[in-house]
Parts: C-alpha cells; structure tokens; sequence
C-alpha cells in the first residue's frame, strides 16, 4: 500500500509551500534541484527546507488536508510548525538545508 504525505516547505524568502508527495525525500531534491519536477513556485525561492509533515492514507486523504492546510494563515500554520518541532525531530535525510 503506498503512503501519502502532506508537507509544508520554508523557502528561502521565508514563505511556506504546503504539497503532497509518495516520497518525501524524493519531492524535497526535486523542489531543490530538478529544473523540471520542482514546483514553479518553490524554484524561485530555493533553497527550501522541510518544516513540517503528516502521513495520511490515501492522496484523496491527502488532498483534502493539504486544502485545509492552505487555508490556514501563515500565523497559524508556524504555530502547526512549532507544535510539530516539538513532538518530532525530521530526519537529517529530508531536511535540505
């Protein structure tokens, strides 16, 4: 059964990129590297750093979080970031600095 994540992404301008990806290690270098699989909008503002992750069931289940997460201002998506870091610490592997 394939996994989905939802993620949020600081870009360098300090603005968030809310996705969803099968893989996130995978999506973080293309949004950081690829010149043809990143987001347009996260290749103007590399490089970007994963702040913030769920793992949902399905990409429906994933689509519909990653709408409600948009929705969110940006107050209180950094407080859904603070909550995260405190119960979690990301893996060095997905975190591009």
């Amino acid at each position: 059964m394939i996994t989905w994540s939802v993620y949020l992404l600081r870009c360098a301008d300090n603005s968030l990129y809310c996705g969803i990806s099968t893989n996130l290690d995978r999506r973080v270098n293309e949004h950081n590297y690829s010149k043809s699989k990143g987001a347009k909008y996260t290749k103007a503002r590399r490089p970007v750093k994963l702040v913030y992750f769920e793992v949902v069931e399905s990409r429906s289940h994933a689509s519909q979080r990653e709408y409600q997460l948009r929705q969110l201002t940006k107050h209180q998506k950094e407080a859904l970031i603070t909550a995260f870091h405190a119960l979690h610490t990301l893996p060095s592997s997905v975190i591009n600095e």
